[in-house]
């Protein structure tokens, strides 16, 4: 029987046991309510409301769970494509190395690489999710853009992060496996999905089927760690601060790679495409002189821009893969619908279909 709690088996004895290894000695949980919040694609989450006796001020009167779907398909898809070791990894070997806005990590465990797991954080509240089908405002855009120098600066061309097997290096032959993924569900995807897509932006999804380079690339220079699905979904947000601060969540996907296309995937699908291209220039400078504020050397506008239009095809290979592989829901197709618009307009826009290989 595995050791690792689930929602149901989930105690005020065990949770009292993380607040006192957390610093909170005092503290004991007398009850606690269970809801879920979200709606995670891969992952279940929980919000534990505590009954506290003996606590202090800075004792957190609830806690966010996060373990595998109910659903097979998804706790499969989450061990295929390692997203629950890489999250689990993430807290306990990344974390505290970056200075990225993250929920503070009480308990991460997981059986080899899953689907069994279970992770409690932080409960970031009155900060709220992100809504990718809404879009956010230009302010959220550019305090979003500016919270991943945090990721990508204290890791910059790094190569001890090399050796972590568990981060999954892109190399030839994980590129070529991303790439027969990609071949295998795009007609699933167009049959599901094409309809609703301009002429232009299926044809640039399914070209991308073909190309020898990018997005499926072995890690080149620069790079770092990448979040590689950043987006509103997975980021959680408190408007009521000026700037908007940004917390990031849903570390399933993190690996190395190519550092723009964190900033290209979330402004390309983010943002409305009638809002990104009035703001997109002035977002990208203003993370490249925070990169360079950061400590980041040898790396000039033109090379970050380029970098960026590279990296408008980065949401691409989740959009197709991804939704051809987890449960499918109304608003799961609303999202990918929005999200294979966003990135193929945004990579259209840019001239970017122009790099392929």
């Amino acid at each position: 029987m595995s050791s690792i709690p689930t929602p149901e088996t989930i105690t005020a004895d065990w949770l009292s046991e993380r607040l006192r290894e957390a610093g909170h000695g005092g503290a004991r949980v007398r009850s606690f309510t269970a809801t879920q919040v979200g709606t995670g694609q891969i992952g279940k989450c929980i919000r534990f409301a505590l009954e506290l006796e003996g606590a202090s001020a800075a004792t957190p009167r609830s806690l966010i769970g996060k373990f595998p779907s109910d659903d097979p398909i998804s706790r499969q898809t989450g061990v295929q494509l390692h997203n629950f070791i890489k999250e689990v990894s993430f807290y306990r070997e990344l974390q505290s190395r970056l200075s990225i806005s993250t929920p503070r990590c009480y308990y991460a465990a997981i059986e080899g690489e899953g689907p069994e797991f279970a992770l409690l954080l932080e409960d970031l509240a009155p900060a709220t999710q992100g809504d990718q089908l809404a879009g956010c405002s230009p302010e959220v855009a550019r305090a979003a853009v500016l919270e991943l120098v945090g990721l990508h600066a204290p890791s910059w061309c790094d190569a001890r992060l090399r050796a972590l097997e568990w981060l999954g290096e892109p190399n030839e032959a994980t590129a070529g496996l991303v790439r027969m993924l990609y071949g295998a569900q795009l007609p699933g995807f167009l049959e599901r999905y094409g309809a609703r897509l301009a002429a232009d932006e299926a044809a640039v999804i399914a070209r991308v089927a073909e190309s020898q380079g990018l997005p499926f690339a072995a890690i080149g220079e620069p790079f770092s760690l990448v979040h590689v699905d950043y987006r509103l979904d997975n980021l959680l947000i408190d408007e009521s601060r000026r700037p908007p601060r940004i917390a990031v969540v849903d570390w399933q996907s993190v690996t190395l790679g190519n550092p723009l296309a964190d900033v290209a995937y979330f402004l390309g699908a983010g943002l409305l495409p009638e809002v990104r291209r009035s703001v997109e220039g002035d977002l990208v400078r203003a993370y490249h002189r925070a990169l360079c504020a950061a400590g980041v050397s040898g790396y000039d506008f033109e090379r970050c821009w380029e970098d960026y239009r590279r990296g408008t095809f980065a949401g691409f290979a989740v959009t197709v893969i991804a939704s051809m592989l987890v449960q499918r829901t109304e608003r799961g197709d609303e999202m990918f619908v929005a999200m294979a618009r966003r990135h193929s307009r945004h990579a259209l826009d840019l001239g970017a279909d122009a790099l392929l290989g």
